[in-house]
């Protein structure tokens, strides 16, 4: 058995970890929508207002604390009004992006923020710039937000909702670097600036407007794209995506290949600090936060389903993804305020899949669950040490690696063991601190192919046990391939 050790510094925190980069993106593709959250009011499936029950808990358990909509490419050739009013009048629109389907507009801002109020979560709404006009989004805000009697404050009050609903995040539209109108930077700034102008926060409600970030860790594009924008600063967040894409496929992949894709997982890591770093030399007061609203593994279309929907199975390894991914997030919290994974349900790397009136948890929405233990958090310094992994000719990645908060006197440690095939004995030693009581949470499988399907929904689950803690020192063990969570009650 291989050893390692963990050094945690429960009195040295140095960020706030933000709820928001636990974050989701649901968009209309495939059927993270349709099917996966409405099912309509008269579907015999448990719904409330025609939002399927079982995945409003499953948010809920996760403290979904943000919700990314309607996309995504999707959002850029999206028209607000054609989803509000009586649902059996709204006009049915061709989904250019994704299948060329029918889209009946049947989810559209009410039902939307319906989602949002009945998880908790929220709302992120997603703007047209690609196929839209300043107006178009302009009109979406006053609808949304506007609490006085103007002709769409009222128009919004007819359709059921007489009060503002104050959505805060409004992404300026979304991949304008490519689905979204294929700008280069400069050009995207000039409509960022455009569009921006008329977008603006009513009754003094919290607003915060989002730009386009690169794709990728492009550091080029985004210097590009504030050297143009000069001193203007009516914005809030920049918003890079990243996949990490595959290796292999969804569930067949070798040993070298498991490696390698949490390798490219790994590089989510640069992207956080270049990117920040670049924000920080245009914006040194950090006014503009750095986001991630795209974000996940991508593999090969599945066989036997529509490649244009992107429906893939998740198993332990995309787990990994996950948990890597979020210990990132908190290991960076002062660089970080959001992420949103793709996506919510039955397309990438969903948190769900359903089929009919059945729901069966991945194991990246067990990771989820898992880790909305650091939301709120203090982040404090920990440091991770096992022999790297080496793979391939030149790969190698950490052997262990994670991240650490405190809240309300509770130390939450989250890490992940990458090896395929060796356990790891690792020594937790607290700095400054000793533990009254603790537990462990592994979330494994019987190998590193394993998955959740509906005739075994429970085959990667977690596992919570109690730990022996005597206030000084604590070992645990963690299996290959798993995703780790310790709880630890400070004295």
């Amino acid at each position: 058995m291989a050893t390692a050790s963990i050094d945690v510094y429960p009195r040295l925190a140095f960020a706030t970890i933000n709820p928001n980069i636990f974050g989701h993106f649901a968009e209309h593709l495939g059927e993270c929508i349709y099917g996966g959250i409405w099912v309509g009011e008269d579907s015999p499936i448990p719904n409330t207002d025609g939002i399927r029950n079982d995945i409003v808990g499953l948010l809920r358990a996760m403290k979904a604390p943000v919700i990314r909509w309607p996309g995504g490419c999707f959002a850029d050739d999206y028209h607000w009004e054609n989803g509000i009013g009586p649902r059996d009048s709204r006009p049915r629109t061709i989904n250019i992006h994704w299948g060329e389907v029918i889209e009946t507009n049947h989810f559209g801002t009410h039902e939307f923020l319906r989602l949002c109020e009945l998880v908790g979560a929220q709302p992120y709404l997603c703007g047209n710039v690609g196929s839209g006009s300043p107006r178009e989004m302009r009109d979406w805000v006053e609808y949304c937000n506007f609490p006085g009697d103007s002709t769409r404050a009222l128009a919004r009050a007819a359709n059921g909702h007489p009060e503002p609903y104050g959505v805060r995040y409004w992404g300026v539209g979304n991949e304008n670097w490519g689905c979204g109108g294929n700008f280069d930077p400069e050009d995207y700034a000039v409509e960022y600036k455009r569009f921006s102008t008329f977008l603006r926060p009513f009754a003094r409600q919290p607003f915060s407007l989002i730009a386009c970030g690169p794709n990728g860790n492009n550091v080029d594009w985004s210097r590009r794209f504030f050297t143009k924008l000069g001193g203007y600063r009516h914005l809030h967040g920049f918003a890079a995506h990243y996949y990490c894409g595959t290796a292999g496929a969804s569930t067949e992949y070798s040993d070298e290949q498991w490696y390698q894709l949490l390798d490219q997982a790994g590089r989510m890591e640069p992207l956080v600090k270049q990117q920040r770093a670049l924000l920080d030399s245009v914006d040194p007061d950090r006014r503009i936060g750095l986001i991630v609203d795209e974000w996940g593994t991508w593999h090969p279309a599945q066989a036997g389903r529509n490649p244009a929907f992107l429906w893939q199975q998740n198993t332990i390894r995309d787990g990994l993804v996950a948990a890597l991914t979020l210990d990132i997030f908190c290991r960076h919290a002062d660089k970080v305020v959001m992420g949103n994974i793709a996506q919510t349900f039955n397309v990438l790397q969903a948190m769900a899949l359903t089929e009919g009136d059945k729901m069966v948890v991945t194991p990246t929405g067990h990771v989820f669950t898992m880790y909305a233990a650091h939301q709120g958090a203090a982040a404090v310094h920990a440091h991770f040490h096992a022999d790297a992994i080496a793979y391939g000719a030149n790969g190698h990645v950490p052997g262990l690696a994670g991240s650490a908060s405190v809240k309300d006197g509770q130390l939450v440690i989250t890490a992940i063991n990458a090896n395929v095939s060796e356990p790891l004995e690792s020594t937790l030693k607290l700095h400054g601190a000793e533990a009254a009581s603790g537990s462990l949470t592994l979330l494994s499988g019987a190998d590193i192919h394993a998955h959740n399907t509906f005739e075994q929904p429970d085959a990667v689950q977690p596992r919570e046990t109690a730990l022996e803690v005597g206030g000084g020192d604590v070992t645990i063990t963690l299996p290959p391939a798993c995703v780790a969570l310790v709880r630890l009650a400070l004295r």
